[in-house]
């Protein structure tokens, strides 16, 4: 038994009918490696052998009598992946666009919460012997780095042959425990609250402090810090509706890093600058661009500096301009660094931990009361934009990987989106190439292809220009 987390217990109780926080992955995987041939039976009997070897996997929800405390996860005794694993085909034309649709489709429901909050989904009919392998979990059992671990649980350096199709034999469930448990631990880790607040009121009065001081020199920089709040507003900040909507690219990773070195600047400068342009362009086409820079939220891993503190999902925040307003590629390249650059201080100075901390002792019950009213009064559309959109990049694996014998060919990560922030964008390099994913809700954003079109063709731009300065 393990207590959740400040930020996954708000993951689970921010969600309403409308605003799912699950996260998804969409795998592209190359059936010509398997050594048996192609089988939906080999797949699932992979996952019949590995799946219940993961804690995300197996385990379920609990709650505290009287909702005392956060809850906790305990291992579902009725574990039975068939429950949780889907098989479809896809009919013709079987293209990227279709598979989009069918991914848009499967994150357009919430996971159930009386079982494991997952789903897998094999997608058969894709053109020169591909499958896709759709992965759908709750961001209360996951983040960047543990959907790595996950990565490094299903995927093998090289194509193996698929194990018996029985469940692991390596796991057995814990004793579930009992209700008057559950209550004594939630408890306990109430009652252990005010001294952590005692401690943590003046260490982040001090941490503001300095935050605002830093903010007030900003003036004195040629290129502002990105800030909550200050955001232009677009179509998609605005209530998103239950449907979702999904895209997804791919550029070389090649040729992200010539522009890394011919500038002097980083990777993930590169990639913010990308999305930039290609919402530059999107948003011109729309007619819609507006005169100030997008802001993005970009969550930041801070699993190597919370080490001593429990749960899942260990992230902070940190602000970043993407320069929507400068049409020469290289110039929005170079605000785009120096921006970046800034807000890393700031983040410094804010503390890796303050958000996790504070997670800790939010009022979840009436934290949930106030998403729900947030987004049946549309509020978000009535204050000024906090930020336009996520924006996350995450490192992935640099060497080919296959799942059952299959070779991985294509890997996009798929986030969640918000109320007041419609989109989406989520990164992740694998081999020689980056994926991108893009989630949206149709009703705000109904071209999302265009997008993901327009970054390749922003990347290429962003080359051209930097190769010739």
């Amino acid at each position: 038994m393990e207590q959740l987390g400040g930020l996954d217990a708000a993951f689970l109780y921010c969600e309403t009918p409308t605003m799912h926080l699950h996260v998804c992955g969409l795998l592209v995987l190359d059936t010509s490696t398997m050594p048996d041939g192609y089988s939906f039976d080999n797949i699932r009997s992979m996952l019949f052998e590995r799946l219940p070897k993961i804690p995300a996997v197996r385990q379920r929800l609990a709650t505290a009598p009287l909702h005392v405390s956060r809850p906790f996860w305990i291992d579902d005794p009725y574990l039975d992946i068939d429950q949780h694993l889907h098989r479809l085909t896809l009919g013709p034309p079987a293209d990227q666009k279709a598979l989009g649709d069918v991914v848009g489709d499967i994150a357009s429901w919430p996971l159930r919460r009386d079982r494991p909050l997952w789903e897998m989904w094999v997608v058969e009919g894709l053109s020169d012997e591909r499958v896709a392998l759709v992965v759908k979990m709750h961001h209360s059992t996951i983040d960047g780095v543990s959907g790595a671990n996950l990565m490094g649980s299903l995927l093998d350096l090289e194509p193996k042959s698929s194990a018996p199709a029985s469940p692991s034999a390596d796991w057995r469930p814990e004793r579930s425990p009992s209700q008057l448990e559950l209550l004594g631990q939630g408890i306990a880790s109430r009652l252990a609250e005010p001294w952590e607040i005692a401690r943590l009121v003046p260490a982040t009065a001090l941490r503001i402090a300095s935050t605002l001081w830093r903010l007030g020199r900003q003036g004195e920089t040629s290129t502002p810090t990105a800030t909550p709040f200050t955001a232009p507003r677009t179509a998609f900040n605005a209530t998103i509706t239950a449907r979702r909507s999904v895209a997804f690219t791919e550029v070389s990773l090649a040729d992200v890093k010539r522009v890394k070195e011919a500038l002097g600047v980083t990777v993930n400068d590169v990639v913010t600058a990308v999305v930039g342009g290609a919402l530059r362009r999107y948003l011109d086409d729309c007619g819609e661009l507006p005169d100030r820079s997008l802001i993005a939220a970009a969550p930041v891993s801070v699993h190597d500096q919370t080490v001593e503190q429990g749960g899942t999902t260990k992230v902070s925040v940190m602000f970043s301009t993407l320069a929507t307003d400068e049409k020469d590629p290289v110039e929005r390249l170079r605000a785009v660094a120096s921006a970046n650059a800034q807000a890393k201080e700031i983040h410094k100075m804010v503390g890796a931990d303050t958000l996790m901390r504070w997670a800790e002792h939010f009022w979840l019950n009436a934290f949930g009361l106030g998403a729900r009213l947030y987004s049946t009064l549309h509020v978000a559309e009535r204050h000024p934009v906090v930020h336009n959109l996520i924006l996350s990049n995450v490192l992935g694996p640099p060497v080919p990987l296959y799942l059952a014998g299959a070779r991985l060919v294509g890997l996009y990560p798929l986030g969640p989106i918000m109320d007041g922030a419609g989109l989406n964008v989520t990164v992740l390099s694998q081999e020689d190439r980056i994926g991108f994913g893009i989630v949206t809700c149709p009703d705000l954003v109904p071209r999302v292809w265009d997008l993901a079109l327009a970054i390749p063709d922003a990347l290429e731009e962003l080359v051209s220009a930097a190769v010739g300065t």
